[in-house]
């Protein structure tokens, strides 16, 4: 369980495109250009190697995927194009667009020889080597000129498969990513004679009238600079809330906070809980400002809505702060309610003002704004399909994400593999990750809460 082994690689173009949809050129919002100077999305799924039937032996399951592949990018032209930054030196300002040239994605194929589905399913931490399972490593989102803003590979496991893929997050969000890999395995199920039953929408939305499109932002050859990471890969832990677990903490959360007009959602509930129990393990000063960044969804609050389909971000990064003594004493009642005002208060006016004031004064992304020893962030979703990704050997067992964008208090939220459940990876030091795992309190399995059965039911997440 030491190394991968590259078989080969390669840029798969979509098959068939017309003149039209390779020139189309798309211009960027300020929620897509915010993300140039990060790193890009890494999610992967984890497969159990099916039975060497004569259509389910390795050779034709790496043929099926990339066949699979390139026809499913014919329906998403952005995946198979390049950015176009150009420099305005008048102004020390930058304008950014996506040219849909049909230059290709990658598709890398893979061994890792030593490796078993077990090795990672069973590992009390995330092993390192699954993160040579995701491509484009150490690429940020501003090298999309010359970097595909597409990738998958396919790496073998002495028994089982893993499909890591990696998306330059400006060109979209969580919802797009797992909207590709989703539309990507129904293809591949289908013998690829079908397209996807959801369609990308790939008009952006400027919300305001008179928008000077491209959109001219501050971003210098100054700002190109990567400058790595010095410290280690912190380690990653992934905990499991089944639906009875997170019925529980949502009963407790609500009946402290004793209103009738406001539900508490059972992923405010849980993000609570972990905020609460991450900073009762680091016995932080209890005058600190604690802090917890939330990716706030907006194609529903929106009016009209964005479609479910809009291919592209479509979320707003904003925070909970609270002084330690605060959060440690108030219970998760009156912190989750903390969380779910922020939420809610994104309404359409505030959404489209938000909007306005980015273009105004243009401000991009920067991993110092959320990354530091008293603040915990969390992105992706429990609602995304993750154990629906069938490629035509079965469901898969595990999801991991990469390395990109991982510092400490990273949280990523994903639907856990029994339904109603959720899983959470945690990216924290050692030792804040072992003080969880032996906290029965957070792990919950010895504890009883007040207030359970009169909201035990689960009812859609605001957030």
């Amino acid at each position: 369980m030491e190394s991968i082994r590259v078989i080969s690689t390669g840029l798969v173009q979509a098959p068939n495109q017309s003149n039209e949809s390779t020139e189309q050129k798309i211009h960027l919002t300020p929620w897509d250009l915010t993300f140039l100077p990060l790193e890009t999305i890494q999610k992967g799924l984890l497969f159990q190697k099916p039975t060497k039937t004569e259509h389910h032996h390795t050779p034709f399951q790496i043929n099926n995927l990339k066949h699979s592949f390139s026809t499913t990018l014919a329906f998403f032209p952005p995946l198979t194009g390049r950015f176009v930054i150009t420099h305005h030196n008048e102004d020390k300002a930058a304008t950014c667009h996506i040219l849909c040239n049909n230059q290709g994605a990658l598709f890398v194929h893979a061994v890792a020889e030593n490796t078993t589905v077990n090795d990672i399913l069973q590992a009390k931490y995330v092993p390192s080597i699954v993160h040579s399972f995701f491509p484009l490593y150490g690429v940020h989102n501003h090298q999309g000129t010359s970097q595909p803003l597409f990738a998958a590979q396919v790496t073998e496991l002495v028994d089982g498969v893993f499909i890591g893929c990696t998306l330059n997050h400006t060109l979209g969000d969580g919802r797009s990513f797992w909207h590709f890999v989703n539309s990507w395995a129904e293809i591949s199920r289908s013998g690829f004679n079908n397209k996807p039953s959801k369609l990308p929408s790939l008009e952006r939305a400027f919300l305001v009238n008179d928008v000077e499109l491209p959109i001219r932002f501050p971003f210098t050859e100054k700002d190109f600079e990567i400058i790595p990471n010095p410290e280690p890969p912190l380690p990653e832990k992934f905990f499991h809330f089944t639906k009875e677990k997170l019925a529980r903490l949502k009963a407790k959360a609500n009946a402290e906070a004793g209103t009738e007009k406001i539900k508490i959602s059972s992923l405010q509930s849980l993000l609570t809980h972990l905020w609460i129990s991450v900073y009762r393990c680091k016995r932080v000063d209890p005058q600190d400002e604690l802090s917890y960044f939330i990716q706030v969804g907006v194609r529903p609050r929106l009016v009209p809505q964005l479609p479910e389909s809009y291919f592209g971000n479509a979320a707003i990064f904003d925070s909970v702060r609270m002084r330690a003594r605060e959060l440690l004493e108030g219970g998760i009642g009156k912190c989750a309610l903390e969380m779910n005002k922020m939420i809610a208060s994104y309404t359409d006016e505030k959404v489209k003002s938000h909007f306005e004031s980015w273009l105004r004064n243009p401000t991009l992304f920067t991993l110092g704004k959320v990354a530091n020893s008293n603040s915990l962030s969390t992105s992706s979703s429990q609602r995304f399909d993750v154990y629906g990704n069938d490629f035509g050997w079965g469901k898969p067992v595990a999801v991991r994400s990469g390395v990109a964008n991982k510092r400490a208090g990273k949280i990523s939220v994903f639907a856990g593999n029994e339904e109603g459940s959720i899983d959470l990876e945690v990216c924290l030091p050692y030792d804040i990750l072992e003080a969880l795992w032996n906290d029965t309190q957070f792990t919950m399995d010895s504890v009883s809460f007040q207030g359970e059965g009169s909201h035990a039911e689960l009812l859609v997440e605001n957030c």
